[in-house]
């Protein structure tokens, strides 16, 4: 136990060291909250939302049936 809380020590040393890090950290935090919560709101609607699962194996199968009926 002592040795994670060496390298648990050691991680918040470093963190309340940084200068740039800090900032940085904050832009990566902002572009995944960006990619994963507004663009799958305005994006990717849930088209299977509401449907059992007899419902959504129908819907999943015509989409792969029409997609591979389009490559021919």
């Amino acid at each position: 136990m002592s040795k994670l809380k060496t390298v648990w020590q050691f991680y918040i040393d470093g963190f309340r060291s940084m200068t740039w890090g800090r900032t940085l950290w904050l832009l990566i935090l902002l572009k995944l909250f960006l990619l994963f919560v507004v663009l799958r709101l305005f994006f990717f609607h849930p088209v299977l939302e509401g449907k059992d699962a007899a419902q959504s194996s129908q819907f999943v199968g015509e989409k792969l049936i029409e997609k591979g009926q389009g490559e021919k």
